[in-house]
């Protein structure tokens, strides 16, 4: 299945291929590959990983797959989904952005955009969650719209209902 580039105001989100998500895992770049310094990040590397394991176990989950966050071409993060929605229509997102790439807005940015491919693609809603002790992640799911709907003793835990 074929899944669009998805553009932001500053950011191209690149939907990445098993072919690409394995190269993230062994952390070798191909021909052509665009890599900033530090990237792929151990976060990408997981988010591949379980990708990979999903589509073996259950088919390409189209949209609901990680994405490469690309500014000016350059890979600088991840975002994505850990798999396609469950039995209520939830999808659960997960993000990471190299540090120098950290602090500018991005984050928020790409989460917004890939919120909506979610509503566009059908999900009922959209959780995340961050440690205790990374405001900054609390920050990006706020200013994307996720509102703080819990709290346990090692994580915030984040929901936007569609």
């Amino acid at each position: 299945m074929k899944i669009d580039f998805v553009a932001t105001e500053r950011l191209l989100l690149q939907p990445l291929s098993t072919t690409e998500a394995e190269r993230i895992v062994a952390r070798e770049a191909g021909a052509g590959d665009l890599w900033g310094e530090e990237y792929p990040g151990d976060g990408d590397v997981r988010a591949c990983t379980g990708f990979l394991r999903g589509v073996a176990e259950r088919g390409d989950p189209g949209v609901f797959r990680p994405y490469a966050i690309r500014l000016d071409g350059v890979a600088v993060g991840g975002i994505g989904f850990h798999g396609p929605p469950d039995e209520l229509g939830v999808a659960t997102i997960g993000y990471g952005l190299t540090p120098g790439a950290r602090g500018n807005g991005y984050a928020s940015e790409a989460l917004r955009a890939v919120l909506e491919l979610a509503r566009k693609a059908g999900a009922a809603g959209v959780k995340g969650d961050a440690d205790l002790d990374n405001p900054a992640s609390h920050r990006v799911m706020e200013a994307a719209g996720m509102p703080c709907v819990a709290e346990d003793d090692k994580l915030r835990h984040f929901y936007v209902a569609f």
